[in-house]
C-alpha cells in the first residue's frame, strides 16, 4: 500500500481534523472581531478613564507571542485555582489576541472618517451604539476589508499552534499520521491543502466585500 493509499484509508482523521480547525477557526473569526468592534466602540466612548487600560491591553497583545497566550491560559491559569479545557483555552486566546488587532485595524481606519457623519446622525436622533453600527462600523468594514482579511488568515494560521495544548485540529491529525505511519511528507501536503481550501474561501468573501464596497463608494478602501 503506498503512503497516499494510507492516508486515504485514514482520511476520517483528516477531515476531523479540518472540521475541528474550521470550528475554531469560525467561532474564533466571530467573537475576535465583536471583540474589536467593542473595544473601539469603548475608548471612544463618553468614559475616557477606560481609554488608557483598553490602550494597555491592546497594546499587550500584539506585543506577545500567540504560543506563549495559548500556553498561559492552558497549563498557568490551573495554578492560580482556574482550568479550561484545550478547546476553551484556545479559543479564548484567539479571540483576545487577535480582537486586540481588529480593535487596531478599525481604529486606523476610524479616525480618517469624517465628523460629519457623526454630527449629521446625532442631528437625525441617533444614539451612540446606533450610530457606532449602523453608520461608523458597516464603513470600517468596507475601508478595512484588505486588511481585515489578512488578518484572518493569520488566524487561520495561528490554530495550527493549538496541537501544543491538545486541540485536535488540522496539525494534530497530520502529526498523529505522520508519527504512525512514517509519512511526513504525504500527511503535511494534505493539511496544506486544506489550509488553502480555506484561505481561498476567505479571498472570496473579501471580493465579494470589494464589490459591495464598489457599489457603495469605497472603491478606493
Amino acid at each position: 500500500m503506498s503512503n497516499w493509499e494510507i492516508l486515504w484509508a485514514s482520511r476520517d482523521v483528516f477531515w476531523q481534523g479540518f472540521g475541528n480547525t474550521l470550528t475554531i477557526f469560525s467561532i474564533s473569526a466571530v467573537l475576535s472581531f465583536l471583540l474589536g468592534s467593542l473595544l473601539l466602540f469603548s475608548m471612544e466612548g463618553v468614559r475616557p478613564r477606560l481609554k488608557i487600560p483598553l490602550r494597555i491591553f491592546i497594546d499587550a497583545m500584539r506585543m506577545l507571542p500567540f504560543l506563549i497566550l495559548a500556553y498561559l491560559f492552558y497549563y498557568g491559569l490551573p495554578s492560580v485555582g482556574i482550568r479550561m479545557t484545550a478547546w476553551q483555552a484556545g479559543v479564548l486566546a484567539l479571540v483576545l489576541y487577535h480582537g486586540a488587532y481588529f480593535a487596531e485595524i478599525l481604529r486606523g481606519s476610524r479616525i480618517t472618517l469624517s465628523s460629519g457623519q457623526e454630527e449629521a446622525a446625532i442631528a437625525q436622533g441617533f444614539s451612540r451604539p446606533t450610530m457606532f453600527l449602523r453608520i461608523i462600523l458597516p464603513q470600517l468594514v468596507l475601508r478595512t476589508r484588505g486588511v481585515m482579511g489578512n488578518q484572518l488568515i493569520i488566524l487561520l494560521k495561528d490554530t495550527a499552534f493549538l496541537v501544543i495544548i491538545t486541540v485536535r485540529e488540522l496539525t494534530a491529525a497530520a502529526n498523529s499520521l505522520s508519527s504512525t505511519y512514517f509519512i511526513p511528507m504525504e500527511a503535511f501536503i494534505v493539511v496544506i491543502g486544506f489550509y488553502w481550501m480555506i484561505s481561498l474561501a476567505l479571498e472570496q468573501g473579501i471580493r465579494f466585500l470589494g464589490r459591495i464596497g464598489e457599489k457603495r463608494g469605497f472603491n478606493n478602501a
